[in-house]
C-alpha cells in the first residue's frame, strides 16, 4: 500500500468517525449512518491493498 493511499484511507476513516460523533450528538441517525459508512469503505479499500500487497511479495 502507497503512502498516499495509506493517508486517503486515514484521511476517509477520521471524516467517518467525525460524522458518526456528530450524528449521535445532534440525534442525526441519517448522518450517524453515513459516517460508519465512510469508515465502513475505509476499511474495504484498506483491505484490498493488502491483498495486493501479499500478491506482490
Amino acid at each position: 500500500m502507497g503512502l498516499g493511499d495509506k493517508i486517503s484511507n486515514a484521511a476517509e476513516d477520521a471524516k467517518g468517525k467525525i460524522k458518526e460523533a456528530t450524528g449521535k450528538a445532534t440525534d442525526d441517525e441519517s448522518l450517524e449512518a453515513e459516517g460508519k459508512g465512510d469508515q465502513t469503505k475505509s476499511d474495504v479499500k484498506k483491505a484490498g491493498e493488502n491483498i495486493k500487497d501479499a500478491f506482490k511479495s
